[in-house]
């Protein structure tokens, strides 16, 4: 599947656009702030473009009003058609993010059962209690998502709410010829709903994708044939800042020996995990890592590991944000995109996972592991490559049974001879594509 062989670049619009941080109800096309981006995220790499919500919404998106129609904080649905046909002229997919978990107290049916109460047709969209009441003092309680009234949940149990929200997926695939969707708190999401939702939207076009945020637990509750493709692999976004951080590259090591290594028992071999080092809920990476040296072999580790790599929108020259400084400080206006050593990297990472049936398909083994390096093989029937990895200051002599005597390094083109041992330079990477 397309999917498996992605490179994901993440933009949360209401952000990068510059949108006001409340829907004020004027329509202003920023949206189209994302067209002198198409050439930039091709440039990079990225095959696949994943906009964060865009339709309308009471603050920040993921407090849905209206399925129906584009924020107007971002524009109309013209100017979303537009950026989308972009995109996909310059041959990259579109993936939107899917909240249908939960809706914002702006949503139109919400709206109607502040006003009737249980006179109102859409009560049983959620989970109403009219015996109660919230903070919000409507005169009724509801249950809201994790404890925030103001992310009003959904009934998904209920047949007229999934048919509205199907309904808005076929005219978003109708609208913007949408390649596929994350899904907002998958892990809160059914599986009976899941499975409808798989079965809808391959009817829609067969190789449409679902993505689901997942944080803890067994992924193969909401990943599988009837389920979602894949999820976010957040049980290693931990360990791939962490090991650098405390220098023990085992966290990491052991982290996708325990999902993806060549034992029986191992959870998720064969699986296409969504691999970040960054994304719009948690302190970018540039600001997470005590070692700005470390930025490049980290880039390295993410897109040599199994999964598909994702990006998000300014990480990929190093800006800077933290989560403790609150959302606004993760999801920044930019004017345009800028480009340094790092985006210079990270595009090459790119063509080399994008170029290599091993770095897509490879079972994965760990060769080599220290505290401060590491080395794994991925491996597949056309090729066979090793991930080094020295986050160390200082070079390292690496000796280890390669199994070959030649390598080529698919991030340079260099040569690379096993003999007397693999001399790994100061916060270096290589990807080693081996002679057999």
């Amino acid at each position: 599947m397309w999917f498996d062989q992605a490179v994901i670049y993440q933009i949360y619009p209401l952000g990068l656009c510059g949108a006001p941080e409340y829907n004020d109800g004027v329509v202003q096309p920023r949206i189209l702030k994302l067209l002198p981006w198409v050439e930039h995220i091709k440039k990079m790499g990225a095959d696949t473009v994943l906009l964060n919500p865009l339709f309308d919404s009471d603050k920040h998106g993921y407090d849905t009003r209206d399925y129906l129609r584009v924020d107007p904080r971002l524009g109309e649905s013209s100017d979303l058609e537009q950026v989308c046909k972009a995109f996909h002229d310059a041959g990259i997919r579109v993936m939107l993010d899917g909240v249908f978990n939960h809706v914002g107290r702006g949503f139109w049916a919400f709206r109607d059962v502040q006003e009737k109460k249980w006179d109102s047709p859409y009560k049983d969209w959620f989970h109403v209690d009219f015996g109660g009441n919230t903070n919000y003092n409507d005169g009724f309680w509801y249950e809201g998502w994790e404890g925030h009234n103001e992310l009003v949940k959904l009934n998904l149990w209920n047949p007229a709410v999934v048919e509205h929200q199907f309904e808005a997926i076929r005219s978003w695939v109708e609208r913007f010829d949408i390649d596929g969707l994350r899904l907002d708190v998958a892990y809160c999401l059914p599986p009976e709903y899941l499975k409808q939702l798989r079965s809808f939207t391959q009817s829609l076009k067969p190789d449409f994708v679902l993505m689901g945020e997942t944080l803890h637990g067994d992924y193969n509750r909401w990943m599988g044939p009837e389920l979602c493709h894949s999820v976010t692999n957040y049980e290693c976004y931990k360990g791939l800042w962490s090991s650098f951080n405390s220098m023990n590259m085992f966290e990491i090591g052991h982290s996708l020996a325990r999902q993806f290594g060549p034992e029986q028992w191992t959870l998720y071999k064969g699986a296409h995990l969504l691999s970040f080092l960054d994304n719009h809920d948690v302190t970018r990476i540039a600001s997470q890592l005590t070692n700005p040296s470390h930025l490049e072999p980290a880039y390295a580790l993410m897109f040599g590991m199994p999964g598909v790599p994702a990006v998000y929108y300014g990480s990929e020259w190093g800006i800077r944000g933290e989560k403790k400084d609150g959302d606004g400080a993760l999801r920044p206006a930019l004017e345009e995109p800028e480009w340094n050593s790092l985006t210079d990297w990270i595009s090459k990472l790119a063509a080399a996972k994008k170029e290599s049936p091993a770095l897509c398909y490879g079972d994965y083994r760990n060769v080599m592991l220290t505290n401060r390096q590491i080395i794994f093989e991925r491996k597949c029937a056309e090729e066979r490559v090793l991930v080094a990895i020295n986050a160390d200051g200082e070079p390292y002599t690496a000796h280890f049974d390669a199994g070959c005597g030649l390598a080529w390094d698919l991030i340079t083109g260099e040569k690379h001879d096993f003999g007397g041992g693999s001399q790994l330079p100061p916060y270096s990477a290589q990807f080693w594509k081996m002679e057999r």
